[in-house]
């Protein structure tokens, strides 16, 4: 169990989609949205590098889906704000190469129904996945890494709704928040870092005023009381970004993606994942589940660990810490209540989760590849339907009034 401090600052940071490696994650998901459009069943291993004037796109996909790589990844960055051939990087002029190949037969039998040595499709690797949710933001996330996210969101969206008023703005930006915690609960926000490409004639008070103006927006009052330190384009100053000044790689933001660095982490990236990889699927069954009992009030803070072997099905094992919150004397007993609500197998997360069929659920996999896979009610791993069902499971188990 993990020792929950009397006061500590914790930091988590977030990037923009114009950071490079958000520049190919979201092309690596946008290449698994249109394979999976025609072809529910695709095998997408896509793996996308960026840097001045080139995006590579590679890796192993098998698909019935007619996918126009070069024509879905201009598109992204033409979307990210990347039409500039002036900072080294734009939809228009960039180079695209393409070097894919078919999914390996060997990994294919495993995790296709009856073709394996089990009968039932099995795990696409082995490896542990993790899912944590807290009760102190109403997103059930811990609040530097939704604070971080929100405000190179909202930074964003104002670059794209008023282009003529920020037209300063270019599309890589960065954010760190540090957030002050007494007896585990978030009190105040301390320290706001953000570090924003920008034009050479923008000027530098514009941007300190609006960052502030949107962390004030976006970050609730009660977590701004006093005074907080803010550190804007610290080095002085921020022209060359984005590919051209950095390459990025899918994969490469997995904190970012998750819990900014609060709970564990199994190692594994998300985005160009198709959802038979256990890397992705069972990492978002994990948050389903412990954002779950969160809302249950099984536990004020939770973490949920799975582990799987390639090509077998049940996973080799399920851990629950909820760091002393739980209302349960035992986290241990939390295992059998779960594996009762859930289904833990790659198809039986895979079809609770609607995982296959993103677009007629109104939602896409391009859209986790920025700003975090966790916090946003559009996913289905988001949903707390599942609480009730906890709660009568776990009615038995619960602590004793007066213990």
């Amino acid at each position: 169990m993990s020792k929950i401090h009397s006061e500590h600052v914790f930091t988590s940071e977030s990037v923009s989609e114009g950071h490079p490696d958000k520049v190919c994650d979201q092309i690596s998901d946008a290449i698994l949205d249109a394979c999976l459009a025609n072809d529910p069943n695709s095998r997408v291993a896509c793996e996308t590098l960026v840097t001045t004037d080139l995006i590579v796109i590679s890796g192993e996909v098998t698909t019935k889906s007619n996918v126009h790589w070069e024509k879905i990844a201009r598109q992204v960055v033409a979307d990210i704000g990347y039409n500039d051939r002036s900072v080294g990087f734009s939809a228009e002029d960039c180079k695209v190469m393409l070097c894919v190949h078919g999914q390996s037969p060997d990994i294919s039998q495993g995790v296709t129904s009856g073709q394996g040595l089990h009968k039932e499709q099995g795990a696409g690797d082995q490896g542990m996945m993790f899912g944590y949710a807290t009760n102190e933001t109403k997103e059930l996330m811990p609040a530097p890494i939704i604070f971080a996210h929100k405000i190179v969101e909202e930074l964003a969206r104002l670059r794209k709704a008023f282009p003529r008023k920020y037209s300063y703005l270019r599309p890589d930006s960065k954010s760190q928040v540090s957030v002050r915690y007494k007896e585990g609960k978030p009190v105040k926000v301390e320290t706001i870092v953000v570090s924003h490409q920008h034009t050479p004639d923008m000027k530098k008070a514009d941007l300190n005023a609006l960052v502030r103006k949107v962390a004030k927006k976006v970050i609730p009052a009660k977590f701004m009381k006093g005074r907080v330190k803010y550190h804007i384009n610290p080095t002085g100053a921020f022209e060359v970004g984005g590919p051209h000044g950095d390459t990025g790689l899918t994969g490469r933001k997995i904190i970012v993606d998750t819990y900014g660095g609060v709970g564990s982490h199994g190692g594994g990236a998300f985005s160009g994942k198709d959802p038979s990889k256990v890397d992705r699927s069972a990492a978002y069954m994990c948050r389903y589940i412990a954002k779950n009992i969160v809302a249950a009030k099984l536990a004020e803070k939770c973490e949920v660990q799975l582990a799987y072997a390639i090509g077998v099905a049940e996973p080799l094992s399920v851990n629950v810490d909820t760091y002393g919150t739980g209302a349960i004397e035992d986290d241990a007993k939390l295992e059998n209540v779960i594996r009762k609500v859930f289904p833990l197998t790659p198809s039986g997360i895979i079809r609770t989760l609607k995982l296959k069929y993103p677009k007629i659920n109104g939602w896409s996999y391009r859209e986790t590849a920025a700003y975090g896979h966790f916090g946003k009610d559009m996913f289905p791993w988001e949903r707390t339907d599942k609480a009730g069902k906890l709660r009568d499971a776990a009615k038995r188990h619960l602590k004793k009034r007066g213990k």
